[in-house]
């Protein structure tokens, strides 16, 4: 049996999703253990006598949380003496995937404007720094209310979203905690930065934010024309759930990591590997890259 233990301040494991016309190989962090048979550390290695494992280094979610998000503004028109006051909440901090988002909406409408939609949507913002600065903005859920709130009235109510990668497959430069061939993969989780960690170390930066917006009319056929957007915006962390600590020990032969004692565990799970209809898998893409090159 062999042992081996990552450096905790390595990157997570993310893919950016390709484009259906991009070609070469998916940006994106993965690792990658290796083990071959040489005369020496020199020789070229073959594949007919090394064999390797891909793993991920997943980032789980802190014990600790913070509050929950809040965000409110008020907005005053013209033509009226009084503003229109929007707050907007979540019930938590951090949410795991797959796990609704819960919104409470509240407005005072003190205006002679007439609120006639509600459009909550969830963003996942991807900051690349492995090879420049390039940042990607995605919706990977929204929801439009015909809510109407009238003029000088009140109005409050939850709703709930809830972003998965199900409903976002085609989306190009979607971040991803593994590839898309892959059943088992989700959308990226968010990127928790510890003090004094190096951003450029990281590659790629993941994280989410919740978007409320009121459509503000004046009311009637034409007051739809002269429409304005009310809105506030809120970070939400979506992550994965700690395991439980009770973690059996490993195969005779396998390769493990010590859990440390930090907010961040990295683990090597076994991970359904079920490659989807018409994908080619890693070795497909390896034997590809080799024949191009030769």
């Amino acid at each position: 049996p062999c042992s081996a233990q990552i450096a905790t301040n390595l990157p997570c494991s993310i893919t950016l999703q390709p484009g259906p016309d991009d070609v070469g190989k998916a940006c994106g962090v993965d690792f990658e253990v290796k083990g071959f048979c040489a005369e020496n550390l020199e020789e070229k290695i073959h594949k007919r006598n090394s064999v390797r494992l891909i793993i991920r280094k997943v980032q789980f979610a802190p014990a600790q949380t913070g509050p929950a998000p809040r965000a409110e503004t008020t907005r005053q028109f013209m033509m009226s003496d009084k503003p229109l006051h929007l707050e907007a909440s979540l019930d938590k901090e951090i949410y795991y995937h797959g796990e609704p988002i819960y919104v409470t909406v509240n407005i005072n409408n003190t205006t002679n404007k007439v609120v006639k939609k509600i459009k909550i949507a969830v963003d996942q913002i991807t900051d690349v720094v492995l090879y420049s600065l390039d940042k990607y903005t995605k919706t990977v859920c929204t929801e439009e209310i015909n809510e109407t709130v009238a003029a000088n009235s009140t109005f409050s109510k939850t709703y709930s979203v809830t972003p998965l990668l199900s409903a976002n497959r085609q989306k190009r430069g979607l971040a991803l905690d593994g590839k898309l061939k892959h059943e088992d993969t989700n959308l990226a989780s968010t990127t928790i930065l510890r003090p004094g960690m190096d951003k450029e170390v990281l590659g790629i930066l993941v994280s989410y934010k919740v978007k409320v917006n009121l459509v503000v009319s004046r009311g009637g056929i034409l007051g739809d024309l002269t429409a304005s957007d009310v809105g506030v915006e809120m970070p939400v962390i979506l992550m994965h759930p700690k395991p439980d600590d009770r973690i059996s020990p490993p195969p005779v032969g396998s390769l493990c990591s010590d859990l440390p004692s930090s907010e961040e565990d990295i683990v090597i799970e076994e991970f359904a590997r079920q490659k989807l209809k018409g994908e080619k898998d890693d070795e497909d893409e390896k034997e590809e890259a080799e024949k191009e090159e030769s």
